[in-house]
């Protein structure tokens, strides 16, 4: 645990090393927590199609690796609030907004330039064209609100230890996953025959 967090009732953890920090291990730790958030993410997807029963079994993201970066880009939006709203339950408000909007532009963009549509809203109440609603709003600033207090301390730690060298080779992956699947996506617009490449990529 870092010695520089500074945690109370209420409050949430502050990293202003972090945050100052220049060049490029400034730029690795947050690809780190990137791709920490979006991997838990993940595991949340798996988690809430299993409790719900969901016919659908696959992962609102269009990468083959285990990551749903709508997750891990919604934290990042969180972490780069003012600290004013992350003080104590403000958090849970403005980290709900800042991770809904991060959806909305996530959903409009896979949309407007892969043609694919990872999740509908539209029959939920309060919903926004059918990209983000009320309900998930509010959950988001409570798991972002959790994330912020007891989360992102153990994902700062792992962050500073990991070698830039395993950040670069990790970023390679990384990106030619990105670039194949989005590919793929903008020429076939066909969300489930993707799936069933995660599927068979991972359950070799």
């Amino acid at each position: 645990m870092r010695k520089n967090c500074q945690r109370s009732a209420g409050i949430g953890c502050r990293f202003p090393e972090t945050l100052n920090e220049k060049g490029g291990g400034r730029v690795a730790r947050w690809l780190w927590i990137f791709w920490i958030y979006s991997f838990l993410g993940y595991g949340l997807e798996k988690v809430f199609a299993a409790a719900t029963h969901s016919p659908n079994q696959g992962r609102k993201c269009f990468l083959l690796l285990p990551l749903c970066p709508v997750y891990g880009l919604g934290m990042l939006a969180v972490l780069a609030l003012p600290l004013g709203c992350q003080e104590g339950l403000w958090l849970v408000m403005w980290g709900g907004l800042a991770a809904t909007a991060v959806e909305y532009a996530y959903h409009w963009a896979c949309e407007t330039f892969l043609g694919v549509r990872f999740w509908d809203y539209s029959r939920v109440p309060g919903n926004l064209r059918g990209r983000v609603c009320l309900p998930f709003t509010a959950i988001w600033g409570l798991l972002t609100t959790l994330a912020v207090w007891w989360v992102q301390p153990w994902v700062e730690a792992i962050a500073a230890a990991i070698p830039w060298q395993v950040t670069y080779a990790c970023l390679l992956v990384f990106t030619a996953d990105a670039v194949c699947s989005a590919r793929f996506l903008r020429q076939t617009h066909d969300i489930e025959a993707l799936r069933w490449a995660v599927h068979t990529t991972w359950n070799r």
